[in-house]
Parts: structure tokens; sequence; C-alpha cells
């Protein structure tokens, strides 16, 4: 019984929507059917207005994804000690376990056995207010995606796809999406492992 209730809901609520769109579209002076008929290129979703406005901070990618633009969160705002190169010059250190005291807070977990990373391996070694990938081609904080991306690539092939990844704003309007470091920790990306905390019963016989 409760099924049937929750079926003939989602029936009321659809035929809802297939009326309210009609109305719409007859109040305008042409039909549904018409409008499709008529439409002479495809659906820009990019060129409709968002739901909302996000008020996050945003930079347009360096990247394409299906041909057209997009953006991605800003990394660097969120960075506490950014600039780097306020602390990283050239001037000699002389505080002792000066590392332990600025970074003792950064645990590095990433790659593993002999491949576990070091700092000087994604961070420029000279200009520190930048990434640098293997070929030592400088990288923006905003755009670590491209330093990840060099040995993630499956997982950046499906975040370009949207396969990985989340998208921050609705699917009307410009496509803006969470930077690889909104959800990983740069320095111990993998996360930890969870069981679920429901599931599902075993279906009868």
């Amino acid at each position: 019984m409760k099924k049937l209730s929750c079926y003939s809901g989602s029936f009321w609520l659809g035929l809802g929507a297939t009326l309210l769109t009609a109305q719409l579209a007859m109040a305008s002076g042409q039909s549904l059917l018409d409008k499709i008929k008529g439409a002479t290129e495809p659906v820009d979703n990019t060129k409709i207005e968002s739901a909302y406005t996000l008020t996050a901070k945003t930079v347009q990618a360096e990247e394409t994804y299906q041909g057209g633009t997009f953006r991605v969160l800003a990394r660097k705002d969120k960075i506490t000690r950014y600039r780097c190169s306020v602390c990283h010059t050239d001037k000699k250190v002389l505080v002792k376990n000066g590392a332990l005291y600025t970074h003792s807070d950064i645990a590095i977990n990433h790659g593993k056995g002999q491949n576990k990373l070091e700092c000087i391996q994604c961070h420029d070694e000279k200009n520190r207010d930048v990434l640098s990938d293997a070929a030592g081609t400088k990288i923006d904080f905003d755009h670590s995606y491209k330093l990840c991306g060099q040995c993630h690539f499956r997982q950046k092939r499906d975040w370009l796809g949207g396969a990985h990844g989340k998208r921050e704003t609705y699917w009307a309007g410009e496509r803006v999406i969470r930077n690889c470091t909104s959800c990983h920790n740069p320095h111990s990306p993998a996360f930890k492992t969870k069981m679920p905390e429901t599931y599902s019963l075993p279906l009868d016989d």
C-alpha cells in the first residue's frame, strides 16, 4: 500500500510539472512542442542563469570541458600561510627547528614505500609561491589539478568529464567544480576507510 502511494505521489508530481510547463508555454503564445520544433541549435546551459550566486572565490580553469570553458574553486585564499616567500627567502635561517615550528602540522603520506613524495617534488625549489611538475613547469596553486593530473591522469580525465569530484553549482549556468585540493589533503590525499553507516537488508526469497 505504501509503494502504491509513493508511486501515486510521483505520478501527480510529474503530471503537475508537465501541466505547469505547458501553461507557461501557452502563456507566452507558443506551445512547448512549437518551441522544440522551432529550435535551431542545441541548448547551451552556460547561457542559462544559475539558480543561485556562488559566494566562494573561483578562477577560470586552464583546461576545457567538452570544448568549453569552466571554473574551479580557488585554492590560494584557503592557505593560511600563503605567500610562502614571506618566510622562504635567501636569508639564512637562524631559528633552530624552524620547520618543526612552522610545518609540524603537515604529515606527508603521499605515495607508497620508495615512491613516497618529498616537498620539492611538488613545490618549486626556488619559488615557493608556485608548484612545479616533473618537467619543471611552474603551476599556480589555484590550478593544482594540473600538477595532480601528471600522476593521477585517470582521475583527472574523470574529473574533467564530471565523474570524479563535485560540481558547486546546479546544472544550469556556468560550470563551477571543486579543485582536487578542495576535497583531498595534498600532503595526505587518501581518504580513511569508512564502513557504511547503514546497509540494505537481503531480499526475501
